[in-house]
């Protein structure tokens, strides 16, 4: 097992065509899953819905694609399945051609799911073909990977607007050629992955011992969720309604509160990418430490700061917060090592779906107390960062 520690590199080269596949798939798949939530208005005026059902889809997709996916893993792990992540784009295509040609409300509900299906196949295992294909640099491929699916996010409400918007609920169909193009791209990946398990079966099973007590491992695995689904709540909070607190405190102009949001985005994919390399070289729990903690008093500031430094306040905290993901993931992987799938499903899944919820909540506050207010809340939010003064050091093996 490699440790988490400073330059813990494998000496197996690392496949970066393997984890641009992944990322480039990581990005389709989350273009596709960010069109059904970017399309509610839509769906709305056209199926007469209430917002108890807009509920019932937005729950109907979490269960299915944040929930599911730490059964995914926990399979995976046991039993190898490399043909899964092109099924995963299948099912995906599925729901997104079933969602352009629904005519009542449960298709809709049908079409959710399958979206939500593929995407709960396609994280724990692409997150593990990144890892396999890293030769070490775990960080590194989770950080490209992760990027990949930031990218995938704010792509989608964009061509929602640009393509789906202007041309109809039937013009969905056509991002079935971005699925079909995910699946052959998949298909190479996963003949990838069955020639790297032949290569590999002659060295030893590798070590699944807990490196610590496992008492202590579930105390660690539960402050990492939290401090993913607290990183994930703030971060979603401040996408969510970022642009109506700088409309309503400064007056700005939508386009201008655009902007602001999309300086906040970059810096947030920027920092993903940033936080795994500098993790593989100077550890895991350093970066955590410096992104969970370092954003503390910037987070603090923003919500009293004027527009010029709500700006520059934003860029840092995104910067900044975005960089602990592939960090905890690659900590926990070695953690709890040979759960790979587990640990990806865990993470992508539960503590994403948390964020998502979370962000849900804040939206109740801000209906009844005001925007500014919800900003003030989270100002705290990172301040759950103080737990990871209880992360322990992994022994290197």
């Amino acid at each position: 097992m490699s440790s988490v520690t400073a330059g813990s590199i494998n000496p197996e080269k690392t496949a970066f065509s393997v984890i641009l596949a992944v990322s480039f798939c990581h990005m389709l798949n989350d273009i596709m899953q960010s069109l059904l939530t970017a399309l509610y208005p839509l769906l709305k005026a056209n199926y007469a819905l209430d917002f108890v059902q807009i509920g019932l889809l937005t729950f109907t997709f979490q269960v299915t694609a944040s929930m599911l996916q730490p059964a995914v893993g926990i399979v995976t792990d046991r039993w190898a399945l490399p043909y899964t992540l092109p099924v995963a784009m299948l099912s995906t295509c599925s729901g997104l051609l079933l969602l352009a040609h629904a005519d009542h409300f449960w298709m809709l509900l049908i079409a959710a799911s399958l979206i939500g299906v593929g995407s709960a196949i396609f994280h724990p295992e692409s997150s593990r073909v990144a890892r396999l294909a890293s030769g070490g640099r775990h960080g590194l491929a989770q950080s490209l990977f992760q990027v990949g699916g930031n990218a995938g996010s704010a792509l989608g409400p964009l061509l929602a607007a640009f393509i789906v918007l202007p041309f109809g609920q039937g013009s969905l169909g056509w991002f079935s050629i971005v699925a079909i193009t995910g699946f052959f791209v998949l298909s190479w990946v996963s003949t990838w992955y069955v020639r790297h398990r032949r290569s590999t079966m002659s060295r030893a099973a590798p070590n699944r011992a807990l490196p610590l007590p496992k008492a202590r491992v579930l105390w660690t695995v539960a402050i990492l969720v939290l401090l993913t689904a607290t990183k994930n709540v703030y971060l979603a909070s401040v996408s969510s309604y970022f642009t109506f607190f700088v409309i309503e405190k400064f007056g700005t102009s939508v386009q201008q509160a655009q902007l602001m949001l999309f300086l906040f985005l970059g810096s947030a994919a920027a920092g993903t990418f940033l936080g795994g390399p500098i993790g593989d070289r100077y550890g895991a729990r350093f970066v955590i430490w410096l992104s969970i903690l370092g954003v503390i008093p910037f987070a603090l500031m923003l919500p009293y700061a004027n527009l010029f430094w709500t700006g520059v306040l934003s860029v840092v905290i995104g910067l900044v917060f975005s960089s602990a993901f592939s960090a905890i993931v690659v900590f926990a992987q070695e953690l709890v090592p040979g759960r790979v799938g587990l640990i990806a499903g865990v993470f992508f899944g539960f503590a994403f779906g948390f964020g998502g919820m979370g962000a849900a909540v804040l939206g109740v506050f801000a209906d009844s107390h005001g925007i500014e207010f919800v900003y003030q809340i989270c100002s705290y939010l990172p301040l759950l960062g103080i737990f990871t003064v209880f992360l322990p050091k992994i022994p290197s093996r």
